[in-house]
């Protein structure tokens, strides 16, 4: 969405205040039709990524969802930029609609599995980001079988923003209460995100060329893999095991650097 200039902005604060404060079913349809572009926005460049079965216009429908529960949730009076918030709420409204829809078959999610214990073992022993050769040895395929199974389990190594995470059932916590709050973080949530910046920038660069450009491409530019595809003159495909190898190796650094911390 397009920038807004400090008279449109104080115009969109008396929205949410109108909303908010006062009730206005008026200011609300605003600006649920306002931010609706949000929740196509979030489906084009999910479904880029995701099986042909999976349905775009299931995606919209979860998103709207997502939309109408960032609204409801958001605090306006914090001077934080909704857009941000609403889209992670979007995306994980989405990513929750597919899996309880079982969107996901289990045969994908145990291959999803053992890739992830592949990199994590195998880095683990040779210190070292292993090769497509010897996660192939590992698992006792082909390389093409494979990258075929990176495309497959494109769906599984994405996360929703809703997911819990921690090890105890009651001291799980769902990701987006860490992000929500940009003006005060805690001291403990502070030295953690700077921890895990310096952990993935680190594992970043160290990414083979083309699984490291996938990821800027990606996040930081925010290309859809379609184009992503033209810009490095390959096939969508490519692309996405490219994308999918990439986070099976952010996963797997993760999952040491917690171990670490324990």
């Amino acid at each position: 969405m397009a920038r807004l200039t400090n008279q449109e902005k104080a115009r969109q604060f008396d929205k949410w205040v109108l909303w908010k404060e006062e009730g206005s079913r008026d200011a609300e349809v605003d600006l649920v039709t306002q931010y609706l572009p949000l929740v196509d926005k979030v489906a084009n460049r999910l479904a880029i990524n995701l099986p042909n079965n999976v349905d775009k216009d299931d995606l919209i429908s979860y998103g709207r969802f997502g939309l109408l529960d960032a609204l409801a949730k958001f605090d306006h009076t914090r001077g934080l930029q909704f857009e941000t918030y609403a889209m992670w709420r979007i995306r994980g409204a989405m990513i929750d609609g597919l899996r309880e829809n079982d969107w996901i078959p289990r045969t994908v999610r145990d291959k999803a599995k053992k890739i992830e214990e592949a990199y994590t073992l195998l880095e683990q022993k040779q210190l070292r980001a292993p090769t497509d050769s010897e996660v192939s040895s590992y698992l006792g395929i082909s390389e093409k079988d494979l990258q075929q199974v990176f495309y497959e389990t494109s769906l599984a190594t994405m996360i929703s923003i809703d997911e819990a995470v921690g090890e105890e059932e009651e001291q799980k916590t769902a990701r987006h209460s860490y992000i929500v709050d940009e003006v005060t973080p805690r001291p403990d949530q502070v030295a953690e995100l700077a921890g895990l910046k310096e952990v993935l920038t680190a594992v970043i660069d160290k990414l083979p060329e083309k699984e490291r450009l996938v990821v800027s491409l990606f996040y930081f530019e925010e290309l859809t893999l379609s184009e992503i595809a033209d810009v490095m003159s390959l096939s969508p495909s490519r692309i996405s095991q490219l994308h999918s190898k990439a986070i099976f190796r952010l996963r797997s650094a993760l999952a040491r650097w917690k171990s670490q911390l324990v």
